[in-house]
């Protein structure tokens, strides 16, 4: 059975789309939604497979998104989820296509980045939702024949089921409504002349049923917006990144969390905390070392910004709330950004894990650049083995029930007796892990690496047979002759 085109007399009275749904996308965006959230399409945003898309004249991010559509057969109107599925009469695949460049003016409810004519492509078959569980789809797309998005409704946060029973809520689902339930990890800019494929199946069911491939091919337009009417697309490394799926696959070059230059990063990771430390004190900073914890790997350098992440005391009934599901813990270790350091407050408590093998993978994953926790580290070998720099009090097998609540992230904590912000800037070695203020970091570690240069120095003058009194420190004979050797080099 073939999937009407918009111009038919049978296209859909709404099409609802959700923001995100699948686990994978959350989790390469950097958040998780506690609830789903819907956008609206229109219907004559509806193509037929085999079809064409335009890139419009001065855009530049146009990205697919492969999905399974659900279409409504019986209304639904406030309606369970035990009953929801019984109203879905089809399953199809979908393609819901995206502008980047008009986002900015229409964030939310993407009218126009994702209201264009052909932008939601459909079909080409429709499959029986009876034949099929909701729970067993698979959704895939490739781009120019290579696969590009694989997955299944398993790895959805929000069910089918649900989402039809939360839409319907709200408003009645009339029949042949379409609901697009949202893009894997994946999705990224296609170019004119790519092709996109996407299909739907449930390759647990007899049969095999499949929607077959839905097929579009991106074509450029010559159709210019006129600023007289509206907003003008626009872009920004933001919004590449977002439309590419990473600030890598859209070209751009590294970008630090904070204040961290790739330049000052260098600089940090060259001299010793201890160097560091010296400096902080000449200015007055004596407490701002995050004392007892050591790494689990030694000769660790770790330089980063800090994520923050505090637990509170075990208390059963705030544990009851709190420690469950998708808790302050997993939100944090799914949300750091390349180059951050995780720093945990524990209160210096030993006798459980703050963190295990699963969650020391994930912030690998992300590009973390370590994790500090004045608590325990549970799995303390797997975490070793994933390489991903930890600095910790010691090991302990507990989980966090029972000494921990995960409570809040991304606030001031207190971890092993100094005060971190979020974006302070987090340097360990062997010697331990400082924290350094972030206005402050550029002044302290230049003026270690100057320390570091003139002990070097001395260091030399010391093995060549000379005594320490008046070199160590330098008296003034001692700083001309420095002075003359720097001059030198």
């Amino acid at each position: 059975m073939n999937v009407p085109s918009a111009q038919s007399s049978t296209r859909p009275g709404k099409i609802i789309a959700v923001h995100l749904s699948y686990a994978s996308r959350a989790d390469q965006r950097g958040r998780r939604p506690a609830h789903p959230s819907y956008f609206l399409k229109p219907s004559s945003s509806v193509a037929a497979t085999g079809g064409v898309v335009e890139r419009p004249s001065g855009t530049e991010l146009l990205a697919f998104e492969g999905e399974i559509a659900l279409v409504i057969g019986q209304p639904a109107r406030r309606v369970s989820v035990d009953h929801a599925w019984d109203h879905v009469a089809s399953v199809t695949a979908a393609n819901d296509l995206g502008l980047y460049d008009l986002r900015a003016n229409d964030k939310g409810s993407n009218v126009r980045s994702k209201g264009g004519d052909g932008f939601t492509p459909l079909g080409p078959q429709l499959i029986d939702a009876r034949t099929v569980a909701p729970s067993a789809l698979r959704v895939r797309a490739w781009v120019n024949g290579e696969l590009a998005q694989n997955d299944t409704t398993a790895g959805l946060i929000f069910t089918l089921p649900q989402l039809v029973a939360d839409l319907s809520q709200h408003f009645t689902l009339e029949t042949g409504d379409v609901i697009l339930t949202g893009t894997p990890a994946g999705s990224s800019v296609i170019v004119p002349g790519d092709v996109v494929e996407v299909e739907v199946d449930a390759p647990d069911s007899p049969g095999t049923p499949t929607s077959g491939r839905l097929v579009t091919t991106v074509v450029q337009g010559d159709h210019d917006f006129d600023a007289r009417v509206g907003s003008l697309p626009a872009v920004d490394d933001t919004q590449r990144a977002e439309a590419w799926g990473s600030r890598e696959a859209a070209g751009l070059p590294h970008q630090d969390s904070g204040v961290l230059t790739d330049e000052l990063r260098a600089k940090l990771h060259s001299v010793p905390v201890a160097g560091l430390s010296g400096q902080l004190r000449k200015r007055g900073l004596n407490n701002v070392t995050i004392d007892r914890v050591q790494p689990l790997h030694p000769g660790t350098k770790i330089v980063g910004t800090a994520k923050t992440l505090r637990f509170v005391p075990n208390r059963e009934d705030l544990f009851d709330s709190h420690g469950g599901g998708y808790n302050a813990q997993k939100r944090t270790f799914d949300a750091v950004g390349e180059g951050e350091i995780i720093v945990i407050e524990a209160r210096g408590e030993t006798g459980s894990g703050t963190l295990g093998d699963i969650l020391a993978l994930r912030a690998q994953a992300k590009g973390a650049a370590g994790i500090v926790t004045d608590g325990g580290v549970r799995d303390r070998d797997a975490v070793a083995d994933i390489g991903i720099p930890v600095f910790t009090v010691g090991a302990h097998p507990a989980v966090l029930g029972r000494k921990h609540v995960p409570w809040d992230s991304d606030i001031t904590i207190a971890c092993g007796g100094t005060t971190v912000q979020p974006g302070d800037v987090i340097v360990g070695d062997s010697d331990g892990v400082i924290v350094i203020p972030p206005a402050m970091v550029v002044e302290v570690v230049d003026a270690a690496t100057a320390q570091e240069t003139q002990d070097g120095w001395v260091a030399e003058q010391v093995k060549a047979g000379h005594p320490v009194d008046g070199l160590f420190p330098p008296n003034a004979a001692w700083k001309a002759e420095y002075q003359t050797w720097l001059a030198t080099q």
